[in-house]
């Protein structure tokens, strides 16, 4: 796709939402009330086709997660709550949208979702700010379900997120200069306890990694999950996390990157992935490592978005589409390169490759005239 063919694709919508946590629930559900009906529509399809789990029993296994979203974050509950009464979901429905892994992983299946996250210091990019981004990888369908929202909730940071219509919360950026991003790691353990997904949340309602980190430390974590952070102190670090285990991995030579499989020592014991996941997931974190070490002092947001477009190493490539790989529907539903000490995120609806970025930020929410 060329250039003006990309200017021609739709971009995902943008939502501003602001008030208490429960009223912030409410607006995001009654704004984007079709969406996200149409994604739980999709989850209990692909939750009965992948697991043989009964709607009622997804339902009531959803609400036994609250307990541990409402003892370490309250906040996030509230907002759950809001988006069930503004979307017309009962309280069961809005949870299963926040728990869609954990659910799929009920019978140990594995998921097909990848994810290839980067942070770049100030030393490595061109203009001494950092960078951090991810091009996110979920079931074809996604594409259509993408939303961009601002959230201004309560006294806690500002956020600016690309999310799944439903889900409050998954990659992002607040307005003190902290961003995370995520990534998928298989393992055993997966039990009841706090959702992978809202762990960025917990994140971003941090001025730092170190405070985020402290907070972390004290979550019962219901499964696995890769959090690949930067903040304003310009520094990043990357922890990747069993139910009951964690580490951390610190950039080199100003630049961090992960993909779908453990790299810290003391975890790679845990690894489940099958064989063909691995090799994909470590060759795109080879990829990308390459990539961005040829780019060292030179990164920028533009030259990050042709790096998310890299489909080199087909067919485990960085930029996904869904006939990569025979049997697996996985595409790269969005990409997100962010620019936190400048509040602001490029954000493309669907493959890089097939898509230009546009900007939105805190300042000027959507804008129209940003492209990469």
């Amino acid at each position: 796709m060329n250039r003006s063919e990309r200017l021609a694709a739709g971009a995902y919508p943008f939502h501003r939402f602001s008030g208490s946590h429960l009223e912030v629930g409410r607006q995001y559900g009654e704004h984007c009330r079709d969406l996200i009906t149409r994604h739980y529509g999709l989850a209990v399809e692909r939750l009965a086709a992948q697991t043989g789990l009964a709607t009622d029993a997804a339902l009531e296994r959803a609400l036994e997660y609250r307990a541990h979203v409402q003892r370490h974050a309250r906040f996030l509950d509230d907002e759950i709550q809001g988006l069930a009464a503004g979307a017309g979901l009962s309280l069961g429905q809005a949870y299963l949208l926040q728990l869609r892994a954990e659910l799929n992983q009920a019978r140990g299946d594995q998921v097909d979702d990848e994810c290839t996250t980067f942070a770049a210091l100030s030393e490595a990019t061109l203009d001494g700010e950092p960078l951090a981004g991810q091009n996110a990888d979920l079931p074809s369908i996604y594409r259509e379900l993408g939303v961009v929202v601002h959230v201004a909730a309560g006294d806690l940071p500002e956020v600016l997120m690309l999310t799944p219509a439903g889900q409050i919360s998954y990659i992002g950026i607040n307005d003190r200069g902290v961003g995370v991003f995520g990534n998928f790691l298989t393992c055993d353990g997966w039990r009841v306890g706090f959702p992978r997904y809202l762990l960025t949340r917990l994140v971003l309602a941090h001025d730092s990694i170190g405070e985020a980190l402290a907070t972390l430390e004290d979550v019962p974590r219901a499964s696995s999950r890769n959090l690949l952070m930067v903040d304003a102190s310009d520094w990043a670090a990357d922890l990747e996390t069993t139910p009951t285990r964690a580490s951390v991995l610190e950039p080199e030579d100003g630049l961090l990157v992960h993909s779908n499989h453990y790299v810290a020592v003391d975890l790679v014991g845990e690894e489940r992935a099958e064989p063909e996941r691995l090799e994909n997931s470590r060759t795109r974190a080879d990829r990308i490592r390459q990539l961005l070490a040829a780019r060292r002092g030179e990164l920028d947001a533009r030259s990050m978005a042709e790096v998310f477009r890299d489909r080199a190493t087909l067919p485990h490539a960085l930029c996904v589409l869904p006939e990569d790989r025979e049997g697996i529907d996985t595409i790269t539903f969005a990409s997100v390169i962010a620019e936190p000490s400048k509040g602001r995120v490029w954000v493309s609806s669907g493959p890089p490759s097939e898509s230009d970025y546009r900007g939105f930020s805190f300042a000027d929410g959507e804008d129209r005239e940003a492209r990469l």
